[in-house]
């Protein structure tokens, strides 16, 4: 896992080391392992153009004395001050090695042909929009035709948040101390980041346990079936999904549990999109069901239910979710059953796992928050509402986040903007649903469903060109991708 720390705590961990280290050691660490990185991103240090863009924080300190670093093995520095205040001993020893200063208002056509620009402009505790002249300086390093280098974070990004107001410095790699800060996990912000570089400080012994983490692929375990399995023991989910006016969200979710590893699909819904999934799925045992509470004695045992896809809004949906809320079975809840338990939040009060999908909008109705406020402070909100409903909460967008109360938030790293198109959600319900009922706990299931599901979208838009280019995909290229994405983390 990739463990990511609020900024207050790296601040006390930072505290706790330097009171057992000789004056201005962690910073030399730091600026050591910013300069070892640069070096090696660059075709030859000697003669390299390098410019340092510093603010008078610890940041700027770092890029000063890794500039001076670079200055020794022969490399051109020239530091941009954005202020008055430098830190007085890394300027010193950039002049000591050779390294100049130039003033911000001269610094455009140096910073637009640098072979690279180390950004030391503002630093974790960095906030709100860049002032003058940090936020010009951010868009010249933007625009340059050299290699841009984040000093621990991207000016322009809240550290703690991901959040971007105004203009931001986009790197292609940012090199981060001591351990990842949230802000580099989160849209917008991950998204300024480039390539994240950790550099090891010795913060490790200071730091508590994380506040978010984000999965590599052999963190991802979802279930494998051994010579003994069955389709009872791989897990038989359940899906309540589809009406007479909603049939593709059935064939998705459905789709996303048979190709996600369900032992067996038990498909419940009116007629119509019965008869479309049994003609898709053959596979998968289906069932008509009319709308009463007894509904689900009819469709057979399940491990897990998921419930919402196309289901409807009206009294005949809130009766199906009600009766699968009443189980004791983990259930997910999607779609139009979000708008069921908005105004039914009473249903959530349950002993077994409960795990809602809901995008920005969906999450505004269950917690009563501005939507433009949850897209704002994405993790904030994600938090609110696993310890207010109190559930395993996923919440869909460019960075997915899914919460539990009490426990660290998992990012998703996976992903790509082409599954921005309708439907998608529906598959990614139906592979978690299968995750569930396989015996994975609710919150590994979201965050592994999360992580695969991203995986079959960036597979099915690449496709077999090997260009690395991607094309437009639909909901059903991503259900054909994953049993690829499967093998992938396997």
């Amino acid at each position: 896992m990739r463990y990511a720390h609020e900024v207050g705590k790296v601040r006390a961990a930072e505290q706790a080391l330097m009171a057992r280290l000789p004056d201005g050691a962690l910073m030399q660490r730091a600026a050591a392992g910013l300069a070892a990185v640069c070096a090696r991103l660059l075709e030859s240090v000697y003669g390299a153009d390098v410019i340092l863009l510093v603010g008078g924080g610890d940041n700027g300190g770092d890029a000063l004395y890794a500039g001076a670093r670079l200055a020794r093995r022969g490399a051109r520095v020239r530091a941009v001050p954005a202020g008055t205040r430098v830190h007085e001993g890394g300027l010193a020893a950039l002049r000591a090695a050779g390294g100049r200063v130039l003033p911000a208002g001269e610094a455009e056509g140096p910073i637009r042909t640098a072979d690279l620009i180390i950004d030391g402009l503002t630093g974790i505790g960095g906030t709100g929009r860049l002032r003058e002249p940090h936020a010009t300086l951010a868009r010249q390093a933007t625009g340059s035709t050299g290699i841009v280098v984040a000093c621990d974070v991207p000016s322009g990004v809240d550290a703690g948040t991901g959040r971007v107001e105004g203009p931001a410095v986009r790197a292609d790699v940012t090199v981060t101390f001591g351990t990842h800060k949230p802000g580099l996990l989160i849209d917008p912000g991950a998204a300024c980041c480039g390539v994240v570089e950790l550099v090891d400080i010795g913060l490790g012994p200071d730091l508590p346990d994380p506040d978010v983490v984000a999965a590599w692929p052999e963190d991802v375990q979802p279930p494998e079936p051994g010579p003994e399995s069955d389709k009872y023991r791989r897990g038989v989910v359940g899906i309540l999904a589809g009406g007479d006016a909603f049939t593709g969200a059935a064939v998705l979710c459905a789709g996303g549990a048979v190709r996600g590893g369900a032992g067996m699909v038990r498909f419940a819904s009116v007629r119509h999109p019965v008869e479309l999934v049994r003609q898709r799925f053959p596979e998968a045992v289906t069932t008509v069901i009319e709308s009463r509470p007894d509904a689900l004695d009819r469709v057979g045992r399940v491990q897990a239910w998921v419930v919402g896809p196309g289901l409807g809004t009206g009294k005949d949906a809130e009766v199906l979710v009600e009766a699968a809320l009443g189980t004791d079975l983990p259930v997910l809840v999607d779609a139009d059953g979000l708008t069921v338990v908005a105004r039914r939040r009473d249903l959530l009060r349950r002993p077994a796992p409960t795990v809602l999908t809901p995008h920005a909008g969906e999450l505004s109705r269950l917690i009563g928050a501005d939507r433009e406020a949850i897209e704002a402070r994405r993790l904030e909100h994600v938090r609110r509402a696993a310890a207010e409903l109190p559930v395993t909460v996923l919440l869909k967008g460019s960075t997915t986040l899914v919460a539990e109360e009490d426990r660290p938030v998992r990012v998703n790293p996976t992903g790509t903007p082409r599954l921005a198109t309708a439907g998608t959600g529906d598959v990614l319900s139906g592979l978690i649903g299968a995750l569930l009922a396989g015996g994975m706990s609710a919150l590994d299931a979201a965050a592994s469903g999360a992580y695969l599901h991203g995986l079959a979208g960036r597979l099915a838009a690449a496709g077999t060109g090997g260009d690395g280019a991607e094309a437009p995909i639909g909901a059903y290229d991503v259900v054909e991708a994953l049993p690829e994405a499967f093998r992938a983390v396997w």
